[in-house]
């Protein structure tokens, strides 16, 4: 049986390359974060089926495999092992990482740090965290066991349009909704005029519209459905009560 246990530094480039989220060459990763992928570190994690390696020029190249986001996941979950306490250099260099992937995550959700850090009781009543992207298998499944729904008259203003059509798409109290269903109950509300009043809601407190974490599960429809915020293109959409 193969080893899988992971040494202090392929602990911390997991880690590393989870929270930077993008393929790195060992250059890149010396200079940003003062670590390297030694050959020994390199061929075990791919054993392990953890990273995919690939080539740029002459430097090999580095990401986390879906193996690899599931064991990070696992060490958050489960925490980490104290035989595998990381060294004091790169764990420095993790901590820069997260700070770097929070940063990012917070401009492009506009989440408050009081709900990231905050503990679930203390989200505010009927919040809860945002969920992780659903793999498109059960996405799809999702969808198909959702009875069909009316569209929304369009006599009234726009924005109660939409808060009509989430109340109607909703399964629970405060769920996230995708924008793939909900526009289609606006009927021929402009494309234009809808965005207009998605970008006007964003700044009420009891709006939000996030993008997918997981891009690689987005269908064509999610991309032409989403509203591009600040650059970012946003998909899901929260109502609170």
């Amino acid at each position: 049986m193969p080893d899988t246990s992971l040494s202090q530094r392929e602990t911390a480039i997991l880690l590393l390359l989870m929270a930077e989220a993008r393929e790195f060459t060992n250059p890149e990763l010396k200079e940003q974060f003062g670590v390297e992928i030694g050959k020994k570190e390199r061929e075990h994690l791919q054993r392990l089926k953890l990273i995919e390696v690939g080539k740029k020029g002459q430097a090999f190249t580095y990401a986390l495999s879906d193996d690899g986001w599931a064991r990070a996941a696992a060490m958050f979950r489960d925490g980490i092992p104290r035989s595998s306490r990381l060294a004091a250099r790169a764990l420095e260099a993790v901590v820069r990482a997260m700070v770097s992937g929070l940063q990012r995550h917070l401009e492009r959700s506009s989440a408050p740090l009081a709900e990231i850090f905050g503990r679930e009781e203390d989200l505010g009543p009927g919040i809860s965290e945002e969920p992780l992207a659903e793999p498109p298998v059960a996405r799809a499944a999702a969808e198909v066991a959702h009875p069909p729904v009316a569209r929304v008259p369009v006599s009234e203003d726009i924005e109660t349009s939409i808060r009509k059509a989430y109340a109607q798409l909703a399964d629970k109290a405060n769920a996230w909704v995708s924008l793939t269903r909900l526009r289609p109950l606006l009927g021929d509300v402009p494309r234009d005029e809808v965005d207009a009043t998605l970008r006007q809601m964003i700044r009420r407190p009891d709006v939000r519209l996030v993008p997918w974490e997981n891009q690689k599960t987005l269908t064509q429809a999610d991309r032409d459905a989403a509203i591009v915020i600040g650059d970012q293109p946003k998909h899901r959409i929260w109502i609170g009560a």
